[in-house]
Protein backbone atom coordinates (compact mmCIF):
# COMPACT_ATOMS: atom_id res chain seq x y z
CA UNK A 1 0.00 0.00 0.00
CA UNK A 2 1.65 3.39 -1.49
CA UNK A 3 -0.48 5.75 0.99
CA UNK A 4 -1.49 3.49 3.76
CA UNK A 5 -4.10 5.51 6.26
CA UNK A 6 -2.52 6.96 9.12
CA UNK A 7 -5.24 7.80 11.21
CA UNK A 8 -7.28 5.05 13.43
CA UNK A 9 -10.63 6.50 11.50
CA UNK A 10 -9.43 5.87 7.87
CA UNK A 11 -7.60 2.64 9.01
CA UNK A 12 -11.08 1.48 10.25
CA UNK A 13 -13.29 2.69 7.77
CA UNK A 14 -10.56 0.93 4.89
CA UNK A 15 -11.17 -2.79 6.66
CA UNK A 16 -14.95 -2.23 7.22
CA UNK A 17 -14.32 -1.28 3.08
CA UNK A 18 -12.35 -4.51 2.25
CA UNK A 19 -15.21 -6.78 4.63
CA UNK A 20 -17.96 -5.39 2.24
CA UNK A 21 -15.89 -6.15 -0.56
CA UNK A 22 -15.45 -9.94 0.78
CA UNK A 23 -19.58 -10.02 1.75
CA UNK A 24 -20.40 -9.01 -1.33
CA UNK A 25 -18.16 -11.44 -3.24
CA UNK A 26 -16.83 -8.10 -5.10
CA UNK A 27 -12.90 -8.50 -3.83
CA UNK A 28 -9.96 -6.85 -5.38
CA UNK A 29 -7.59 -9.28 -4.22
CA UNK A 30 -5.11 -6.02 -3.93
CA UNK A 31 -1.54 -5.72 -3.36
CA UNK A 32 -0.31 -9.49 -3.90
CA UNK A 33 1.40 -8.78 -7.03
CA UNK A 34 4.68 -9.52 -7.90
CA UNK A 35 6.13 -6.03 -8.24
CA UNK A 36 4.53 -5.18 -4.69
CA UNK A 37 6.09 -8.21 -3.13
CA UNK A 38 9.22 -7.02 -4.30
CA UNK A 39 8.48 -3.39 -3.26
CA UNK A 40 8.14 -4.63 0.35
CA UNK A 41 11.44 -6.52 0.95
CA UNK A 42 13.30 -3.26 2.36
CA UNK A 43 10.45 -2.65 5.44
CA UNK A 44 6.80 -3.02 6.23
CA UNK A 45 4.36 -0.46 7.08
CA UNK A 46 0.74 -2.22 8.06
CA UNK A 47 -2.26 -0.16 8.17
CA UNK A 48 -3.59 -2.50 11.38
CA UNK A 49 -2.69 -4.97 14.01
CA UNK A 50 -5.13 -7.60 13.53
CA UNK A 51 -5.45 -9.79 16.78
CA UNK A 52 -7.62 -12.47 16.22
CA UNK A 53 -9.24 -16.15 16.91
CA UNK A 54 -6.67 -18.91 15.25
CA UNK A 55 -9.67 -20.70 13.70
CA UNK A 56 -9.03 -21.46 10.31
CA UNK A 57 -12.33 -19.30 8.85
CA UNK A 58 -10.71 -16.48 10.32
CA UNK A 59 -8.12 -15.55 7.61
CA UNK A 60 -7.90 -11.54 8.25
CA UNK A 61 -6.48 -10.95 4.58
CA UNK A 62 -9.01 -12.85 3.19
CA UNK A 63 -12.40 -11.70 5.23
CA UNK A 64 -10.92 -7.80 4.95
CA UNK A 65 -9.48 -8.32 1.54
CA UNK A 66 -6.07 -7.14 2.11
CA UNK A 67 -2.31 -7.85 0.90
CA UNK A 68 0.78 -8.15 1.81
CA UNK A 69 1.96 -5.62 4.42
CA UNK A 70 -0.98 -4.53 4.79
CA UNK A 71 -2.16 -6.53 8.42
CA UNK A 72 0.07 -7.04 11.09
CA UNK A 73 -1.85 -10.43 12.09
CA UNK A 74 -1.23 -12.04 15.60
CA UNK A 75 -3.64 -15.05 16.31
CA UNK A 76 -4.07 -17.41 19.35
CA UNK A 77 -7.46 -19.83 19.87
CA UNK A 78 -9.81 -18.06 21.62
CA UNK A 79 -7.86 -14.29 21.27
CA UNK A 80 -6.58 -15.31 24.82
CA UNK A 81 -3.69 -12.25 25.47
CA UNK A 82 0.24 -13.35 26.64
CA UNK A 83 3.11 -11.59 27.15
CA UNK A 84 4.21 -12.34 23.72
CA UNK A 85 0.91 -11.73 22.03
CA UNK A 86 0.77 -8.08 23.75
CA UNK A 87 4.85 -7.55 22.98
CA UNK A 88 3.86 -8.65 19.33
CA UNK A 89 0.57 -5.94 19.48
CA UNK A 90 3.35 -3.29 20.64
CA UNK A 91 5.21 -3.73 18.48
CA UNK A 92 3.05 -3.32 15.52
CA UNK A 93 1.87 -0.17 16.83
CA UNK A 94 5.42 1.05 18.31
CA UNK A 95 7.76 0.27 15.60
CA UNK A 96 5.51 -0.19 12.78
CA UNK A 97 3.22 2.69 13.21
CA UNK A 98 0.02 0.91 12.74
CA UNK A 99 -2.64 3.54 14.39
CA UNK A 100 -5.41 0.13 14.28
CA UNK A 101 -6.11 -2.54 16.27
CA UNK A 102 -8.34 -4.88 16.06
CA UNK A 103 -9.51 -7.58 18.70
CA UNK A 104 -11.34 -10.39 16.20
CA UNK A 105 -13.68 -12.62 17.40
CA UNK A 106 -16.54 -14.65 16.06
CA UNK A 107 -19.51 -16.78 16.30
CA UNK A 108 -19.42 -20.58 18.01
CA UNK A 109 -16.32 -20.01 19.38
CA UNK A 110 -14.55 -23.47 20.31
CA UNK A 111 -12.37 -21.59 22.83
CA UNK A 112 -15.63 -20.03 24.91
CA UNK A 113 -17.70 -22.86 24.32
CA UNK A 114 -15.44 -24.71 25.91
CA UNK A 115 -14.81 -22.12 28.75
CA UNK A 116 -18.65 -22.36 29.25
CA UNK A 117 -18.67 -25.91 29.56
CA UNK A 118 -15.84 -25.80 32.39
CA UNK A 119 -17.72 -23.65 34.16
CA UNK A 120 -21.13 -25.32 34.04
CA UNK A 121 -20.26 -28.98 33.56
CA UNK A 122 -17.01 -28.69 35.88
CA UNK A 123 -14.94 -30.29 32.70
CA UNK A 124 -11.63 -29.51 32.16
CA UNK A 125 -9.65 -30.40 28.63
CA UNK A 126 -6.34 -31.73 28.89
CA UNK A 127 -3.02 -30.34 28.33
CA UNK A 128 -2.31 -26.25 27.14
CA UNK A 129 -5.59 -26.75 26.25
CA UNK A 130 -7.02 -25.90 29.65
CA UNK A 131 -4.44 -22.87 29.72
CA UNK A 132 -6.57 -21.61 27.36
CA UNK A 133 -9.91 -22.48 28.82
CA UNK A 134 -9.09 -20.93 32.13
CA UNK A 135 -7.87 -17.73 30.44
CA UNK A 136 -11.33 -17.54 28.90
CA UNK A 137 -13.03 -18.10 32.16
CA UNK A 138 -13.20 -14.48 33.45
CA UNK A 139 -14.77 -13.45 30.51
CA UNK A 140 -18.07 -16.27 30.93
CA UNK A 141 -17.88 -15.57 34.70
CA UNK A 142 -18.46 -11.82 33.76
CA UNK A 143 -21.16 -12.65 31.22
CA UNK A 144 -23.04 -15.20 33.68
CA UNK A 145 -22.94 -12.44 36.31
CA UNK A 146 -24.99 -10.00 34.05
CA UNK A 147 -27.21 -12.99 33.36
CA UNK A 148 -25.73 -13.71 29.79
CA UNK A 149 -25.11 -17.47 29.47
CA UNK A 150 -25.19 -17.93 24.94
CA UNK A 151 -22.12 -18.85 23.42
CA UNK A 152 -22.42 -16.19 21.61
CA UNK A 153 -23.44 -13.67 23.37
CA UNK A 154 -20.71 -14.65 25.49
CA UNK A 155 -18.00 -13.68 22.63
CA UNK A 156 -19.25 -10.45 22.79
CA UNK A 157 -18.13 -10.04 26.05
CA UNK A 158 -15.06 -11.99 25.87
CA UNK A 159 -13.66 -9.61 22.55
CA UNK A 160 -14.57 -6.78 25.08
CA UNK A 161 -12.95 -7.35 28.30
CA UNK A 162 -9.96 -8.57 25.96
CA UNK A 163 -9.43 -5.24 24.53
CA UNK A 164 -9.67 -3.68 28.03
CA UNK A 165 -6.90 -6.14 29.38
CA UNK A 166 -5.33 -4.85 26.07
CA UNK A 167 -5.31 -1.70 27.34
CA UNK A 168 -4.65 -2.22 31.69
CA UNK A 169 -1.66 -4.20 30.88
CA UNK A 170 0.14 -2.41 28.05
CA UNK A 171 0.93 1.56 29.41
CA UNK A 172 2.57 1.30 25.98
CA UNK A 173 -0.92 0.79 23.98
CA UNK A 174 -2.95 2.87 26.74
CA UNK A 175 -0.83 5.87 26.20
CA UNK A 176 -1.48 5.94 22.41
CA UNK A 177 -4.94 5.50 22.37
CA UNK A 178 -5.46 8.10 25.00
CA UNK A 179 -3.48 9.93 22.91
CA UNK A 180 -5.62 9.37 19.52
CA UNK A 181 -2.73 8.30 17.47
CA UNK A 182 -4.19 4.64 18.25
CA UNK A 183 -7.76 2.69 18.36
CA UNK A 184 -8.77 -0.64 19.67
CA UNK A 185 -11.84 -1.60 18.02
CA UNK A 186 -13.15 -4.96 19.27
CA UNK A 187 -15.38 -7.44 15.61
CA UNK A 188 -17.18 -10.01 16.47
CA UNK A 189 -17.53 -12.13 12.54
CA UNK A 190 -20.46 -13.82 11.77
CA UNK A 191 -18.99 -17.19 9.82
CA UNK A 192 -21.79 -17.97 7.83
CA UNK A 193 -23.02 -14.20 6.60
CA UNK A 194 -18.72 -12.90 6.54
CA UNK A 195 -19.78 -9.71 8.07
CA UNK A 196 -18.06 -7.74 11.25
CA UNK A 197 -19.95 -6.24 13.94
CA UNK A 198 -18.37 -3.49 16.48
CA UNK A 199 -19.13 -4.85 19.73
CA UNK A 200 -16.75 -2.64 21.87
CA UNK A 201 -13.99 -0.25 21.52
CA UNK A 202 -11.24 2.48 22.61
CA UNK A 203 -10.15 5.41 20.85
CA UNK A 204 -11.32 7.19 17.82
CA UNK A 205 -12.71 4.98 14.97
CA UNK A 206 -14.70 8.13 13.54
CA UNK A 207 -13.24 11.40 12.21
CA UNK A 208 -15.45 13.59 14.69
CA UNK A 209 -14.37 11.52 17.97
Amino acid sequence: MSNPPSSPAQAYELLLEGNRRFVENTRLHPNQDADHRAALAPGQRPFAVLFGCSDSRLAAEIIFDQGLGDLFVVRTAGHVIGSEVLGSIEYGVSVLGAPLVVVLGHDSCGAVTAARAACVEGTAPPGYIRDIVERVTPSVLSARADGTTEVDEIVDVHIQRTGDLMLERSTLLANEVAAGRCAVAGLSYRLAEGTVRLVGSHGPLSPTD
